[in-house]
């Protein structure tokens, strides 16, 4: 197998696991932020939101939208951890953007398998890669909010596209632009502070088992994504709104901003917050100990041979 392919096997495998995993929170999400200028209280909105779905549909109702999810991520994260691994190592080679490797580099060298960057580098990488792969697959977002959403009673996934689809290429590309605002710096910041973190973990305890660099992996991963989760979440607030309402006031992404600080000030851009925090960091810590871990048991496989 190349290393595209076992890039694209271990990022479709970390979509597969964070999405079956953690689709529950992403439902919540959804639920919450598609509102229309009313306040909920997350705890008690989540509680409430949580017992009527297992009311109404048992507790598989929380998975809701699993497929649209599966759909997007799958092919979403191995498409964008494998152009972000490949990019990186095209960077990698240049001297503006490859990081000097000194001697805590080479004892940390067990911990990971990725390109080492410098954090100008990985801030680019990270979002011009996340914003190129959310541009192909934004008409699955869309599909997957609105599966997420109780606004809309699709029958099928097929069907869905198709209704999407015949409202024209706005329609397909709705709310890229705020897609793009939350995921460029989000998908640059993660990388800077995951490799810094990383980095840092690996020299005061360096990974001597498997096992101890997927836990690396995880914690870094965590961290980094609860950092660039909070200073990017309203623009998925702006997002949601803008792929869910219908209304006038919805309809671009300066007027979605000015309706949700005219209903709501600033509390507005953080609906759902603590449960897009929950899921970002656990989806981070799981997907990307997998990504690093699986090309890790690869590589050592190869070594081995």
């Amino acid at each position: 197998m190349t290393n595209v392919g076992q890039q694209l096997l271990s990022g479709g495998l970390s979509g597969l696991a964070t999405t079956v995993c953690l689709q529950p929170f992403d439902l919540l999400k959804t639920r919450m932020q598609q509102g229309d200028g009313t306040r909920n209280i997350q705890k008690a909105f989540i509680f409430r939101t949580t017992r009527d779905v297992i009311i109404s549909n048992g507790w598989a109702g929380l998975w809701r939208g699993t497929t649209a999810s599966l759909v997007r991520n799958v092919p979403g994260v191995a498409l964008y951890m494998t152009s972000l691994t490949q990019l990186r190592t095209i960077m990698a080679s240049s001297p503006y953007f490859a990081r000097i490797q000194q001697y805590s580099d080479r004892d940390t060298r067990n911990s990971s398998v990725l390109p080492k960057l410098t954090s100008t580098g990985n801030l680019l990488a990270g979002a011009t890669t996340r914003v190129a792969v959310g541009f192909l697959l934004n008409p699955f977002s869309v599909l997957k909010a609105r599966f997420e959403s109780n606004m809309y009673a699709y029958e099928s996934l097929t069907g869905a596209l198709v209704s999407i689809g015949r409202q024209g290429p706005s329609e397909l590309l709705r709310g890229f632009m705020a897609s793009s605002l939350r995921d460029a710096p989000y998908a640059g910041l993660f990388i800077v502070f995951y490799e810094g973190i990383k980095r840092e973990a690996s020299i005061l305890a360096p990974a001597t088992s498997t096992t101890h660099s997927a836990m690396i992996h995880s914690i870094s991963a965590a961290s980094a994504g609860a950092i660039a989760t909070l200073a990017t979440h309203p623009f998925d607030v702006i997002k949601t709104k803008i792929q869910v309402r219908s209304e006038d006031r919805y309809q671009g992404l300066i007027r979605t901003i000015r309706t949700i600080w005219e209903q709501r000030g600033v509390a507005g851009y953080f609906d759902g917050a603590s449960l897009r925090m929950s899921r970002k960091v656990l989806s981070s810590a799981i997907g990307w100990a997998v990504y690093e871990g699986l090309l890790m048991f690869i590589r050592t496989s190869q070594l081995e041979r």
